[in-house]
């Protein structure tokens, strides 16, 4: 390890000790100082569906609000022919009618290169020090992001913060809207069920609980300003709340998204709730007008097209089956009676395998 790395490496191991030291010593006092934002209690957050804006030209390029998508990943096989995948239908629905998507970016955590920077374009982000992230991985997200924002280079006013898992089905307009983030609801996400543990990272002095919106950080669409502001906050809180032992078994591996929750109302940031952002299969069977397909859950089918959920199918397409090896190319179509977003899923990753050059190597 050359001297520059090492440098490196302690600058990062001395910013997380002393980020950390700041939220043990006072845990509500610090963070209610250190993250000011105003109160939200008069904010509602609406949860709609799809946003019908019909005097807005969105082929207007003076009208156009760019966002830049980045999605956050590994250099682990199982992460890296999602974002080949994802990325390949990035660039199909870019320049798609009503699109205001703009540049893409893969923050690569592992702290190196990998054989597909010419591929995808990369910003190359450093690893939290080793045990940081007591083998909860997802806690390098925000400290990726984090680098990303001091040192990238980004055009676009807005973010989009995506997953490899995602495949987007059609052009993303921009959700955001009057200094609102546009987020993807999560049943999951309980803000007021788990009250006595978010009071730990969020004051009452802050608001009520109803400030804390129920999403992640992803799907999530933000103001670059808003984001630079949220993101050393969500670092922290995360680093917080990883250490509690309550609220690191309260939340398990959600805990990085209640964290961005928590740390977006800590600075004002309030969220339109778009429940046609996305949808997760099999749970979700129609694409209807959504904009992505998170394929987080495993498609269990018997030959009949009857979900067998909880137990290996006859049938099935599940992500984690391909976590040391690519999926191959054409992958057999599901049986009939199976539902749309699933054939649509398998569809859309076979024309992406196909297309990629290279595929599995």
């Amino acid at each position: 390890m050359g001297f520059g790395n090492v440098f490196f490496t302690l600058i990062i191991t001395l910013s997380v000790a002393l980020i950390t030291y700041n939220i043990l010593i006072s845990a509500n006092a610090s963070l209610k100082q250190e993250l000011p934002g105003p109160s939200r209690s008069s904010i509602i957050d609406p949860v709609i569906k799809m946003p019908v804006e019909k005097s807005r030209k969105y082929g207007s390029n003076a009208e156009k609000r760019l966002f830049h998508t980045a999605v956050t990943a590994s250099d682990s096989v199982y992460n890296t022919w999602q974002c080949r995948v994802m990325y390949y239908w990035f660039k199909k629905h870019k320049n798609g009618p009503n699109s205001e998507m703009g540049g893409f970016t893969r923050i690569l955590h592992s702290g190196k290169p990998d054989k597909y920077m010419d591929e995808i374009p990369t910003f190359i982000a450093q690893p939290l020090p080793a045990g940081t992230d007591q083998g909860y991985i997802v806690l390098n997200r925000p400290w990726a992001f984090v680098q990303w924002l001091q040192k990238a280079d980004i055009k676009e006013d807005y973010i989009l913060m995506a997953e490899p898992d995602h495949i987007i089905v059609k052009p993303i307009p921009n959700l955001s809207k009057d200094g609102l983030g546009a987020a993807f609801p999560f049943f999951y996400i309980e803000p007021k069920k788990y009250e006595s543990v978010l009071r730990k990272y969020f004051p009452e002095e802050n608001g009520p609980i109803t400030n804390i919106d129920p999403i992640g950080n992803s799907p999530v669409i933000v103001g670059k300003d808003s984001l630079k502001r949220i993101a050393p906050t969500w670092m922290n809180v995360s680093l917080a709340m990883k250490k509690d032992p309550e609220t690191d078994k309260a939340f398990g591996w959600v805990l990085e998204m209640y964290a961005y929750a928590v740390s977006s109302a800590f600075h004002g940031v309030g969220n339109i709730l778009y429940k046609d952002f996305m949808i997760q299969p099999p749970w979700d069977t129609e694409v209807g007008n959504k904009f992505i397909i998170h394929y987080t859950y495993g498609c269990d089918y018997d030959l009949q097209g009857k979900l067998t959920y909880g137990k290996i199918g006859e049938w099935r397409f599940d992500k984690r089956s391909f976590d040391t090896v690519a999926p191959p190319r054409n992958l057999p179509l599901p049986p009939p009676g199976v539902p749309e977003s699933v054939v649509t899923l398998v569809k859309m990753v076979n024309e992406a395998t196909s297309n990629i050059p290279n595929w599995g190597s």
